[in-house]
């Protein structure tokens, strides 16, 4: 059994020897010591000899691990150092070489427009006030003159929650709200985001407002007019002219759509404008007296106007963007055109 362990201790250390890897290394270990190993089987035999063989035979094995592992330690150190400095090397960083710019974030085009807006109201006296998206009968409809039977509340226009509560379909809830907490004078905009079931190339059925409301004595449509002619050339150009059509909404009375000179053509006709020279932005007019009765507002001593406006049509006005959806892709070479940056 001597010349059997013998033989075997040398296969290992000529192993050892021929190992050039870790890996390769880690085979020898397994052949000679693991569980299964050569060296491992012969120890395994010790029972079988007789009681005066036994303690030489185990000192002989003993002394053959120990000098295997010995050779296996020391030549695994080595290969592990090797392959550091291999893979550091492969690793190596150019320090010479320019650094990458972070890319900077930019506010999304819809923000931008936001807060201009928002800065031209601050700039005439308002305040800004926001409100809940999932809004109740009451302050959605009610409390605006949009009875029960009113085809605003048709299930293919509004997305209810229950029979009492629903997204809200414009921020103009927050009138309401204002005018039931607030005693005049009220001079608030209101931005948010609001839900229409609509759907196409100018229409989301998520999209932005900001509204605005105004209430005091003697406030009349001369007020109005003058507000959103300020607001319209600060939004566009000193030379933008707004125009006043007659139209309807419960909530207002007298009821106006306001349109203002093209900006792509500056009024003189475009395919923006479809030749017109003006462009619709907004509707607006003076708040209906029954809306402050029902708010608790004395509709004999005060006035007021309101308007409200779709932050996704001023955007694609201002930029002449021709389809609303852009906006919701959030494709970066569409959105690095509002930060200055080029595209490479």
């Amino acid at each position: 059994m001597k010349a059997q362990i013998e033989n075997v201790k040398q296969a290992a250390l000529a192993a050892v020897a021929a190992a050039g890897t870790v890996q390769e290394l880690g085979e020898v270990r397994v052949r000679f010591l693991g569980k299964s190993g050569e060296l491992t089987s012969l120890m395994k035999g010790l029972g079988a000899l007789s009681k005066e063989e036994r303690p030489e035979m185990g000192k002989v094995l003993n002394l053959a691990r120990t000098e295997i592992e010995t050779a296996l330690e020391q030549k695994l150190a080595a290969a592990e150092e090797r392959e550091k400095q291999a893979r550091l090397s492969a690793e190596a960083v150019d320090v010479t070489l320019p650094g990458r710019k972070p890319v900077r974030g930019t506010l999304h085009p819809i923000t931008q427009v936001r807060e201009d807006i928002v800065r031209v109201f601050l700039g005439m006296g308002f305040e800004v006030a926001e409100g809940p998206e999932i809004e109740s009968d009451l302050y959605n409809f009610q409390l605006l003159n949009v009875p029960k039977d009113h085809p605003a509340r048709d299930m293919q226009d509004t997305f209810y929650v229950n029979d009492s509560f629903v997204l809200r379909t414009h921020t103009s809830p927050m009138q309401a709200r204002m005018m039931t907490t607030r005693k005049p004078p009220i001079r608030v905009v209101i931005p948010g985001r609001v839900y229409r079931s609509d759907d196409d190339a100018s229409h989301s059925p998520i999209f932005h407002q900001i509204e605005g409301l105004a209430v005091d004595k003697y406030i009349t449509m001369g007020d109005l007019e003058g507000c959103l002619t300020a607001f319209a050339q600060q939004m566009f150009s000193k030379d933008t002219e707004i125009r006043l059509r007659p139209s309807y909404f419960p909530f207002t009375e007298p009821s106006v759509e306001v349109d203002v000179t093209c900006a792509i053509c500056g009024g003189k006709g475009c395919r923006v404008c479809k030749g017109t020279g003006w462009v619709e932005i907004l509707g607006a007019g003076i708040v209906n007296p029954a809306v402050l009765e029902m708010c608790g507002i004395d509709s004999k001593e005060y006035s007021g106007f309101a308007f409200g406006l779709g932050l996704e049509r001023i955007a694609m006005i201002k930029y002449g963007i021709p389809n609303i959806k852009l906006f919701y892709e959030n494709d970066v070479r569409f959105l690095k055109q509002f930060n200055g940056e080029v595209e490479k």
